[in-house]
Parts: C-alpha cells; structure tokens; sequence
C-alpha cells in the first residue's frame, strides 16, 4: 500500500495551483486503485508529514468537496482552493470546464 501512495502523492503534487481534479481521475491516472483508494490516501496524509502534495486540489465526481470524519476538513480545503483562485457555484460545486484538470498534458 506505500507504494501506491506514493505513486497517487506524486501525482497529485503535478495538479496546479487552482486546479482541481477528482478522485476517480487520480485512479485513471495512477492505475491499479480506485477512487475510494485515492481517498484513503490523501485521508492518511494527515497522519504523515507530506506538507508538498496539495491535497486539497482532489474533490469528488460531483465537482464538490467531500466531506471528512474530521467534521471540519471541508471547511479548510474549500479555504485554501479559493485561496488559489477556485471558485465555488450556489451549490458548492466547482465548474471543471473552468478549474479541472484531467491529467499531466490536458484540461477537462
């Protein structure tokens, strides 16, 4: 399993600063995991020390935050997405066609 996180932190640290992508495209990408994986992935960081891989930029299909156990983790990933510019619709979905990113040579 540490290798798989490693693979899915290093492609999560390509995404752009006000980018965003989804867990189900970060399983594409990396393959052999899913997107429930790559959840429990950027879950376990943390738990380690992996200041460099921009978590915040993964969000789920619906082009919204999940929302974490942690009962306030939503609430800091949306502040630092719109630190970086990512803006947020009435129904807290962001609009992929404008901050998506879908991969290392593309846009959504």
């Amino acid at each position: 399993m540490e290798q798989l996180y490693e693979r899915i932190y290093a492609l999560v640290r390509l995404i752009p600063p006000g980018k965003v992508t989804t867990y189900g495209r970060v399983a594409e990408l990396v393959g052999g995991c899913t997107a429930r994986m790559v959840g429990y992935a950027m879950a376990a960081l943390k738990h380690r020390s992996f200041p460099d891989v921009p978590w915040q930029r993964v969000i789920n299909a619906q082009g919204k935050i999940s929302i974490r156990g942690d009962g306030f983790g939503h609430i800091v990933q949306r502040a630092l997405l719109e630190e970086e510019g990512v803006l947020f619709d009435a129904d807290g979905r962001v609009d992929f066609s404008k901050f998506g990113w879908s991969g290392p040579d593309g846009i959504y």
